[in-house]
């Protein structure tokens, strides 16, 4: 048709022409020419003409093509699946430990003899993870997301690859919908995959200060600007087979999205009401937000949580409590390259300094030679320590030691889909409660880490 166009266009420049000719051979060229496009357009024409049929053919056989990939792909399973993962090795040194190594698939529970513990620096990074959504016709959605070693039930149900399964299911309209299965704990403002986080390691209160997932069933309400969750289940458990612990937890969240740049949250977790003996009465609550602003990003989280005295934390019957605070600000050097630096800091100085993702056990002594718990030596919580006489003794054990970490980063898209992050992580305290490799005990530790992400 873009010939056709031409040839009006010809004509219409040729009238005038015609009309200045100056001689009859002028006007006999003119006149030739025209007919030449007259022949070419008419033969467009007829061309357009015979192929019409041609084209209504292939325009149904695409069609009869369309719905049989469509019918085969709903037979199949694949309608409404969407596949997605990712991989990130990771390179971790720990001054304090004295390690310095490569850091991918490993597990980080000491559960069944693994030989290896939680930790800051020890936590989701140098992971795998393979994701499967569906969208059932009616608009459940089935979510079934495999991290082998890392995932959040592996800590409590050892050799589990799964991180989450999870269903959400439409009740009278989409935005009411039932909520079942395995879920991750949804506070903070930091997530668990690699893709979702600016920096290698997480703040101080997601690691220490919320739980790890939920098992059990509730309700989302999405009513505006309003996204509101609640769970009734069990908290870092698949099942709860202890005697006389019956009472399941409360998990909820609600979001407020003042836009798309700004919006803030609000989570709880209260758990352990029957069980004093083992787990102890667990109750985290936070605040969190986020700001951007072209190149600029802020994101920020206020905590507090309390517990009876653990397994883990065994100072009498005290219950802890500790507050804190983290911030996240990132900027854009460029659109490739961003630059990240974050803050945390806990206040911790009641009940022996033990926080609920911390781990203090027996085996120290005290200024008067009483047992006293040790702190945990790896993440820095629990009492000071102080050297007497070559030993190493626990000062007060009713008093916790504060925590901080300041981290900065960059991270850097070297081509789609793949990310390289960098990361210094100086992590402090107010007494002696990092313990090195050779036995010895210091208010601070570095770490260096770098990764590569790599996701589709």
């Amino acid at each position: 048709m873009n010939e056709y166009r031409n040839a009006v266009i010809a004509f219409a420049a040729a009238c005038p022409v015609i009309a200045q000719a100056q001689t009859t051979q002028e006007l006999k060229a003119e006149l030739d020419a025209l007919k030449a496009h007259v022949r070419k357009l008419e033969a467009l024409i007829d061309k357009a003409g015979q192929s019409k049929p041609d084209d209504s053919a292939e325009l149904a056989r695409l069609r009869v093509k369309t719905d049989a990939a469509d019918d085969a792909a709903e037979a199949s399973g694949l309608k409404g699946l969407k596949i997605s993962g990712y991989i990130d090795p990771s390179y971790i040194r720990n001054r304090n430990a004295g390690t310095s190594s490569f850091v991918f698939l490993n597990n980080n529970s000491s559960i069944n003899g693994s030989g290896e513990s939680f930790g800051y620096d020890n936590t989701t990074f140098g992971s795998g993870m393979f994701n499967l959504d569906k969208e059932l016709e009616g608009g459940t959605r089935l979510r079934i997301s495999l991290m082998p070693s890392k995932g959040i039930a592996s800590g409590y149900n050892f050799g589990n690859l799964v991180h989450e399964a999870s269903a959400s299911i439409p009740l009278g309209d989409q935005s009411t919908r039932l909520l079942l299965g395995q879920i991750p704990d949804w506070s903070g403002y930091e997530y668990i995959p690699s893709t979702q986080n600016k920096l290698l390691t997480h703040n101080l209160l997601f690691d220490f200060s919320a739980a790890n997932f939920y098992t059990g069933a509730g309700l989302q309400l999405v009513r505006g600007k309003w996204d509101s969750k609640i769970m009734i289940g069990n908290m870092n458990r698949a099942r709860v087979d202890d005697g006389g612990e019956r009472t399941p937890g409360v998990f909820y969240r609600v979001d407020y999205a003042r836009g798309e740049f700004s919006g803030f949250g609000l989570s709880g977790t209260h758990a352990g009401f029957d069980d004093d003996s083992a787990v102890g009465r667990v109750d985290l609550m936070e605040v969190d937000g986020f700001y951007t602003r072209g190149d600029w990003n802020i994101q920020g989280q206020l905590s507090y949580g309390g517990q009876q005295a653990t397994a883990a934390n065994l100072y009498g019957a005290a219950r802890q409590r500790w507050y804190g605070l983290s911030s996240l600000v990132s900027y854009k050097i460029m659109p490739r390259l961003e630059a990240i630096a974050r803050l945390d800091y806990i206040f911790n100085g009641t009940g022996g300094g033990g926080v609920f993702g911390a781990t203090l056990a027996p085996g120290c002594k005290d200024l008067a030679g009483f047992a006293a718990n040790c702190p945990d030596g790896r993440n820095g919580f629990g009492s000071g320590m102080v050297l007497r006489g070559g030993q190493w003794l626990v000062i007060d054990p009713t008093r916790g030691a504060n925590r901080g970490t300041l981290s900065v980063g960059t991270q850097y898209l070297l081509v789609p889909g793949v990310s390289v992050k960098g990361e210094y992580r100086y992590d402090y305290a107010t007494a002696r409660v990092f313990k090195t490799f050779d036995g010895q005990y210091r208010r601070d530790n570095h770490v260096i880490g770098v990764s590569t992400v790599v996701s589709f």
